[in-house]
Parts: structure tokens; sequence; C-alpha cells
């Protein structure tokens, strides 16, 4: 939980800095932020999902593929 909050924070700090200014004249986000932060969000997400099938295939070439579907790693 705290990977995926921790890559949320991140990802929503990049792309708000990224797509909107910092002076708010509108309360709601104009259609050039929207589109901004839609493809920011997509391409941080590709990433990101690219970084774990990397991290996924290395520790399976490695024998450490971890444990099966279904287990919690706490013993149950």
């Amino acid at each position: 939980l705290d990977t995926i909050t921790d890559f949320f924070n991140r990802m929503v700090a990049s792309c708000h800095a990224k797509c909107i200014t910092p002076r708010y004249t509108d309360g709601e986000l104009n259609k050039g932020e929207m589109v901004c932060i839609d493809r920011c969000v997509s391409k941080y997400n590709e990433v990101q999902k690219k970084v774990g099938e990397k991290i996924q295939s290395r520790g399976a070439a490695a024998g450490g593929a971890g444990p099966g579907p279904g287990a919690s790693g706490l013993g149950f």
C-alpha cells in the first residue's frame, strides 16, 4: 500500500507541476491542462508498468520469483 501511495503522490506532483501554472485564474482546469494531465498520467503509468515488468523478469531469471499467486507472504 505504501508503494502505491508513493507512486500516486509522485505522479500527481509531477504532472501538476508540469501541466498547471502556479497562478490559478479559474476554478476548473482548462482544456489544455486536462489534455496535459491525461497524457502525463498515461506516460507515468506506462513507465511504472515497464519498470515493474523489468523487475519481475529479473527476479524470475534469478530464480527468486517470490510467493505464488494468492500467497500473502504472512504465513497464512
